[in-house]
């Protein structure tokens, strides 16, 4: 059976790239930075776990076996309003990292994954009885 191609242009060296400069920036970030730092002790493991996610999303490789909601989910200190900030850097990172189209293709899964992980964490924080997001 054929390897299915990838989604867009990138390589997995590309996605280290971007997985080591982005996290650089979400450790030194006022807000996000302290949430990350709280978590996370072994940064390479992390980095290349999240490059592993990327590359199983975009490259359609193997390694990757998680539930990023379920994880983003189980963080209370971490709000619907960080997703603002944090696809801000991930967008900054991407334009430093990849050429334009690339970065562009990039950015659209990252938002549209962003979106959904903001929504079940929107729905986690809402009052009691309230009316669910959608």
């Amino acid at each position: 059976m054929p390897a299915i191609p990838p989604r867009f242009d990138v390589t997995s060296e590309q996605i280290d790239a971007v997985m080591g400069t982005f996290y650089t920036r979400i450790r030194a970030h006022a807000v996000l930075g302290p949430i990350f730092m709280s978590r996370i002790s072994a940064w390479p493991a992390h980095e290349a776990k999240i490059g592993s996610f990327w590359k199983k999303a975009i490259l359609h490789e193997q390694g990757y076996d998680g539930n990023p909601m379920m994880v983003h989910l189980g963080i209370p200190d971490m709000h619907a309003e960080h997703f603002d900030d944090w696809l801000a850097l991930f967008d900054e990172v991407l334009a430093s990292e990849l050429p334009e189209q690339p970065a562009a293709s990039f950015s659209a899964l990252a938002h549209r994954i962003g979106r959904g992980l903001r929504l079940g964490i929107a729905d986690r924080d809402r009052p009691k009885g309230s009316v669910p997001i959608f």
